[in-house]
């Protein structure tokens, strides 16, 4: 009986495993992001530990290494982004980031705010343009010409603009913003 009971917290409370190594191996997330990332994780994350697979303050600051550093896994992805006026935000990929002729991903695919505040954006249906990756920049939503989330290829600056996709203000305090850290986790 005492088992099931630990496993049924465990699930309850989306907490990863290592919280505290996520922590600190990471320059952007606090314990109260991680949590409330948890919160909206869809379950076939949970379980799985939390690796840092890409940071650009650990191996610098360039497109082509982040998707060298992705080319081997198969995992969803989460990309977290603090910029100069220290905001935070980001995007969960359902897929790998990669270079794609077309979007690609799926529903599972989100925007978020961690910080000053949190607010998550999901898939409205309006559109398939989850996730699109090009040699010289990346991109997460789509419609009309605006990306919810577009980074250049030096990962140093960005832009977000509301989208059909995701529906989603602004992530930052301004449209274009300048990238201080960017983190991506994968789950293994």
């Amino acid at each position: 009986m005492e088992e099931s009971g630990e496993k049924l917290a465990l699930v309850n409370d989306r907490e990863p495993e290592g919280l505290v190594s996520i922590v600190e191996s990471s320059h952007i997330l606090e314990t109260s992001h991680v949590r409330e990332l948890c919160k909206e994780l869809p379950p076939r994350t949970v379980g799985h530990t939390w690796q840092l697979t890409y940071s650009t303050s650990r191996h610098g600051a360039s497109l082509k290494s982040l998707y060298r550093k992705l080319s081997t896994t198969d995992s969803p992805v989460l990309i977290v982004i603090k910029d100069a006026l220290d905001e935070i935000f980001g995007a969960f990929l359902s897929h790998p980031l990669r270079p794609s002729e077309t979007f690609y991903g799926t529903g599972e695919t989100f925007l978020f705010m961690l910080h000053p505040r949190f607010k998550c954006f999901r898939w409205t249906g309006e559109n398939s343009f989850f996730i699109k990756g090009d040699l010289d920049c990346f991109a997460i939503g789509g419609g009309s010409g605006h990306f919810g989330l577009w980074v250049d290829e030096n990962l140093y600056m960005g832009r977000s603009s509301p989208c059909y996709t995701f529906n989603n203000c602004c992530l930052s305090e301004t449209d274009d913003f300048r990238v201080m850290e960017l983190e991506v986790w994968t789950f293994t």
